[in-house]
């Protein structure tokens, strides 16, 4: 199988991206910083990996010009791709009354409209081949939360979007699901979650922990593989329990 992943320098996306890649499976994945340290990524991918295929490609997918030339150097570099999984996401949080345009826009950008930029670009390939899976990263946050009103937005938005490419190219051998996280040992949750939600998810939250990456990346590559090809359209939570915060 060979798999695209957006947002795979760290986080759930790296996770996902060297589990795969341990499996057998061919990489192709997407960084945004420029500083992200590329030979890091492929020493440790050459090191679980030797055999399979692995190459990374600078995109911010809020662009589409952008998304269009990766997808293409990736469909020429790969000749194809079976699965795509939209990782990248960034938050901005404030107040809805304090939230700045350029706060609202870039999140939406990102999240909400770079996972449609990307998925409208695989969709010939995927059309091609009568076959292909999207895998979209959603959040807990999807359903509401203060401080989110951006994010919320974004994350509730990819539901409907999913849907919807789900409805319309089913008949085609083509599956859309959502996968929901909770909070998981990111990056972006230990530079944002401040020590009274961490308290209050644990408290509250049946697992009573935060998730291990390596469990919501084995749900994402069952949902990207063949394995799941009558699961469409779904929003499927990881998230310990817990589908509901103040």
């Amino acid at each position: 199988m060979k798999i695209f992943i957006t947002g795979a320098s760290r986080g759930i996306g790296y996770k996902t991206m060297m589990m795969a890649l341990e499996r057998g499976h061919d990489v192709a994945f997407t960084y945004n910083n420029p500083n992200t340290d590329l030979q890091k990524i492929y020493d440790e991918a050459k090191r679980i990996a030797p055999n399979q295929m692995c190459k990374g490609y600078q995109l911010n997918v809020r662009y589409n010009s952008e998304v269009v030339k990766v997808v293409d150097d990736v469909l020429f570099d790969f000749d194809t791709i079976d699965t795509v999984i939209n990782n990248a996401g960034i938050n901005k949080n404030n107040l809805a009354f304090s939230m700045t345009d350029d706060e609202w826009d870039e999140v939406i950008g990102t999240n909400l409209s770079g996972t449609f930029y990307v998925m409208r670009a695989f969709l010939p390939e995927f059309l091609s081949n009568r076959k292909g899976r999207f895998v979209n990263l959603s959040s807990i946050a999807k359903d509401g939360l203060s401080g989110q009103a951006n994010y919320a937005a974004s994350k509730s938005g990819l539901i409907g979007l999913s849907r919807t490419i789900a409805k319309e190219y089913g008949s085609k051998g083509i599956t859309c699901n959502v996968i929901a996280p909770g909070m998981f040992e990111t990056d972006m949750v230990k530079e944002n979650l401040s020590p009274a939600l961490r308290g209050f998810w644990v408290q509250h939250c049946p697992a009573k922990r935060l998730g291990l990456l390596e469990e919501v990346a084995e749900v994402i590559l069952f949902i990207g593989s063949d394995a799941a090809s009558y699961v469409n359209g779904q929003t499927i939570e990881v998230n310990g329990g817990l589908d509901w915060a103040d």
